[in-house]
C-alpha cells in the first residue's frame, strides 16, 4: 500500500469535520481515515494552531474560522455567483418579489446572492448582509437541519433577543417550532425579525441531501400575506434545485 502524505491526511481530517453532522472526537476521526491515534492528535493539533479547525466545549473537533471563511469564498465564486444570479432573476421576474440565498456564517445567516424586485416598496436586506438565525426563514431553516444536540448547543450560545412583536425568545416554543419546519421543509418568517415583513425559505441540498444554503423570498404584508407567499413554495423548490446542479456540473 502505498504511503499516506501528510497533506493528503490534513485534507482528509478538514473534509471528514466539515462534512460531519456533528462534531467528531480524535478517537473517531482516527478510525474513520485509518490514521494512527499519535499522528491524529498531532495534525489536529497543527490545524488548531493555524486555525482550520477548532475543539468545542465538549471536546470535539469542528471547522474552525478560516474553513468557515473559505465556505463562504467558494460559494461566492464567480463562475456559480452569476449563475445563481441568473436563476434568482427568473424566480423574481416569476414572482415579482425579491428572492436570495442566505448561508450559516459563524452564529448568524449572511445573504450570498439577492434579486430585487421592481416594485417600489422593498427591504434592504442586501449581499454581505448578516441577519439572526431565530428569527428570519433563512436562519430557522438552517437551525431545524441540524441535529437535535447540535441544534441545543446553538441556541443556548444565542443571544434570542426580540426584533418585533412576533419574535419567538423561548426555547421550547423556538423548538417546537423548529420541528414544524424541520417536518415542511418551509422556513417561515412571520414579522418575527422586520415588522411588515414576511419570508419563506427552502433548503438547497448537496447530492447527499445535506443542507448547504436557504432559497428565501421576502415581501412588505402591505402587498403580500404569509399564506400568498407559501403558494410560492414549488416555485422555490425548483429553483433550489437548479442552483444545486450548479454545484456539481463542474467543469472538465
Amino acid at each position: 500500500m502505498p504511503k499516506v502524505s501528510s497533506i493528503t491526511r490534513v485534507l482528509e481530517i478538514i473534509e471528514a469535520v466539515s462534512y460531519a453532522s456533528k462534531s467528531l472526537s480524535p478517537l473517531e476521526l482516527s478510525q474513520k481515515l485509518d490514521i494512527p491515534k499519535p499522528t491524529i492528535h498531532r495534525l489536529i493539533q497543527n490545524l488548531v494552531d493555524e486555525g482550520f479547525v477548532t475543539v468545542d466545549i465538549g471536546g470535539g473537533i469542528i471547522p474552525g474560522k478560516r474553513v468557515r471563511n473559505l465556505s463562504v469564498e467558494l460559494w461566492q465564486q464567480r463562475l456559480f455567483f452569476n449563475e445563481r444570479q441568473m436563476i434568482l432573476q427568473n424566480l423574481v421576474d416569476e414572482l415579482k418579489e425579491t428572492c436570495g440565498i442566505g448561508v450559516p456564517y459563524h452564529m448568524n445567516m449572511i445573504y450570498t446572492n439577492r434579486a430585487k424586485t421592481t416594485l417600489p416598496l422593498q427591504i434592504y436586506l442586501p449581499v454581505g448582509a448578516k441577519s439572526p438565525m431565530w428569527c428570519t426563514a433563512t436562519g430557522k431553516l438552517y437551525l431545524s437541519q441540524l441535529s437535535s444536540a447540535s441544534r441545543e448547543k446553538i441556541l443556548q450560545n444565542l443571544p434570542l433577543d426580540k426584533f418585533t412583536k412576533n419574535t419567538i425568545t423561548d426555547i421550547d416554543a423556538l423548538n417546537a417550532e423548529l420541528d414544524r419546519i424541520a417536518e415542511t421543509g418551509i422556513g417561515i418568517d412571520n414579522e418575527e425579525f422586520i415588522s411588515e415583513m414576511v419570508a419563506i425559505a427552502v433548503p438547497i441540498r448537496d447530492t447527499k441531501s445535506r443542507y448547504l444554503a436557504s432559497l428565501y423570498v421576502h415581501a412588505p404584508t402591505i402587498r403580500v400575506s404569509l399564506d400568498d407567499l407559501l403558494t410560492h413554495v414549488p416555485q422555490l423548490q425548483k429553483a433550489a434545485q437548479d442552483i444545486q446542479s450548479l454545484v456539481y456540473e463542474l467543469p472538465s
